[in-house]
């Protein structure tokens, strides 16, 4: 029975994330129904287990469910998180909060917060589109000439190399197109009364319209010739379903990068 309820926990969890997934693919977001349909489901399935079968594991799972939802809480308004990836994550802690060792005994590395390693995986993953973003604007800079950074000369070292690990420079009409992209550059306007660009660490998806609109006046004025900064709009919750799927199988891939450097004998 224990086996039979661990399974069923699972199923739900990955079919409910691989709908969102494609959904969060499709139109960056999810609609509230998904979590509606999961939450309880994973709630009464994890209860009864862990009352029944496991009840030296309540704690944990309140714990688990309390750690959980801090993290997800902090990461939705700082805005490194989405709704819908802020609820994903608490539905998780609610269908499994802790690693199912009886069904995968096997793993060496994971968090007794299963949502933990799960999440610290997503990041692992995600932090891999660095290397397209690099990538791009390698291109970018052999394709177009000049410098990446023409016209802001009054920004910081370290600002300008966050832009340029987390996003790209597309011509004005690309980010005018496409809804999946934020622009991470926006024209502000100093004492002196005149204009500047200045780089975005936090693009703001409700500012989006004002910004391009902004883009758009000071490249019809000339001053915006080379293209503008942008970042896309990473559909978080596929790397947290293939994050899901990894700590199910492997467990922690940040663990295991650690223990290979650290103790690599």
């Amino acid at each position: 029975m224990n086996d039979i309820l661990d399974g069923a926990r699972i199923v739900l969890s990955l079919t409910i994330m691989t709908y969102a997934s494609w959904s969060d693919w499709k139109e960056r977001e999810v609609s509230n129904r998904v979590w509606m349909i999961f939450a309880p489901l994973a709630f009464s399935l994890t209860t009864v287990q862990y009352v029944f079968l496991h009840q030296e594991l309540l704690l944990v799972y309140v714990l688990s469910f309390a750690v959980t939802f801090g993290i997800a809480t902090i990461l939705f308004y700082v805005g490194a998180f989405g709704g819908a990836d802020a609820k994903a994550l608490m539905c998780l802690a609610l269908a499994l909060p802790y690693y199912p060792t009886d069904l995968f005994s096997h793993v060496p590395f994971f968090s007794p917060i299963l949502p933990l390693t799960v999440f610290s995986n997503a990041v692992l993953l995600a932090s891999l589109t660095v290397v397209y973003a690099l990538l791009r604007n390698l291109l970018w800079r052999l394709g177009k000439g000049g410098e990446l950074f023409e016209g802001f000369d009054n920004e910081s070292f370290w600002r300008k190399f966050t832009v340029l690990v987390t996003g790209y420079k597309v011509e004005l009409v690309a980010l005018e197109k496409n809804a999946h992209v934020f622009p991470v550059e926006d024209i502000t306007v100093k004492e002196s009364g005149e204009e500047q660009r200045r780089l975005l660490l936090f693009p703001k998806d409700e500012t989006q319209e004002a910004i391009t609109a902004r883009l758009r006046s000071a490249h019809q004025e000339g001053k915006i010739k080379d293209g503008v900064w942008v970042t896309p709009g990473l559909p978080l919750l596929i790397f947290m379903t293939a994050g899901l799927i990894i700590a199910l199988l492997f467990g922690d891939i940040v663990w295991w990068l650690l223990r290979a450097v650290l103790l690599p004998y």
